[in-house]
């Protein structure tokens, strides 16, 4: 589900890159963030698009009747659009993820894969969280896939029901939406525009994981994983908001003039760390090293304008001045 989005549609390339007999059905309400586009260049004999929502039941079922497994990617996922409104956060998050698993019950598939989020953990001052640390979510977005995480592992103890979660570090890469703050800075930079970095955030340290890698580490957990177990998929890339911002900027040759300090989030987190050991332990480890990684990325979006322009503009530029506009 959610396939035509960011980590959905890059997981639908490594699954059919890496095994030749699979086949995927891409179940995607294509909402804002779907792009058909980030997948034109599929083979269509191993892979099938139905446009739907899983807040759906009805249609969420139709679709995975004849799926052995299940891979979770679609929600809603901006913090500052959960604070705006937190209504398609729930509909989406909590209510889309009962009804895949409860599908997934009656149907009797091998495997239900839900992607979540490090931010369900909260800050960290020191260390890194492990999967045995209780969650503390500290707004809307990370609330929401909390409750979604505790609804499918609910449905593995009361129903035996085969859920595997996993809970991603900030991932990067081609494809993502450019409300995100990577995308956004490459953008906004290669136009010139300012970069509106949150004052007293900018400090805020973030753990960067290049999308591939995390593919990889979903597929492992997917594949290797034990049901009802959480698994941490981690960059190991610590970096502070400031720094990559500078990065981004010295590797387009920009002046860091066009950084524009603006009102913070409210309840932003200070930082995020989560130790992968776990998934470790099934042989996986992330690869991009955070150089190689970020200038790959912003290369992709100098020489892919003709996927962000369009993008960029309608309901992304009413989005961009109700957020920024006033700060």
């Amino acid at each position: 589900t959610g396939g035509a989005g960011f980590i959905g549609s890059n997981f639908i390339r490594y699954e059919l890159d890496q095994y030749p007999d699979v086949r995927i059905v891409n179940f995607d309400k294509l909402t804002y963030a779907g792009n058909l586009e980030n997948l034109k260049d599929i083979d269509e004999t191993r892979y099938t698009f139905v446009q739907g929502d899983i807040a759906d039941a009805d249609a969420v079922r139709q679709a995975l009747d004849g799926c052995d497994a299940v891979v979770n990617f679609a929600a809603e996922t901006h913090v500052d659009r959960s604070i705006m409104a937190a209504s398609d956060f729930i509909a989406t998050n909590v209510t889309g993820v009962y009804n895949i698993v409860e599908a997934a019950h009656q149907l009797g598939l091998e495997r239900v894969l839900h992607v979540s989020t490090d931010e369900v953990y909260g800050s960290i001052e020191e260390g890194s969280f492990k999967e045995t640390d209780r969650p503390n979510p500290r707004n809307p977005y990370s609330a929401s896939k909390a409750s979604g995480e505790l609804i499918g592992l609910s449905h593995f103890i009361t129903f035996g029901t085969p859920v595997v979660i996993t809970r991603g570090s900030n991932t990067y890469g081609p494809y993502q939406y450019p409300e995100k703050v990577l995308p956004l800075f490459v953008t906004n930079a290669i136009d010139d525009e300012p970069l509106p970095l949150y004052k007293g955030g900018e400090h805020n340290v973030r753990d960067w994981l290049y999308v591939e890698d995390h593919c990889s580490g979903i597929d492992c957990a997917l594949r290797n994983g034990t049901p009802g177990e959480v698994y941490n998929v981690a960059g190991g890339n610590e970096r502070e908001n400031i720094v990559l911002t500078r990065k981004i900027l010295s590797l387009l040759g920009k002046s860091e003039d066009l950084i524009k300090l603006v009102k913070d989030r409210p309840g932003h987190d200070r930082r995020y760390s989560i130790d992968p050991a776990k998934l470790g332990q099934l042989g996986w480890k992330s690869k991009m090293d955070w150089d190689e990684g970020i200038a790959r990325t912003v290369g992709w979006y100098r020489d892919n304008e003709w996927w962000w322009r369009k993008i960029k503009s309608g309901e992304f530029l009413e989005y961009y001045n109700r957020q920024y506009g006033n700060r």
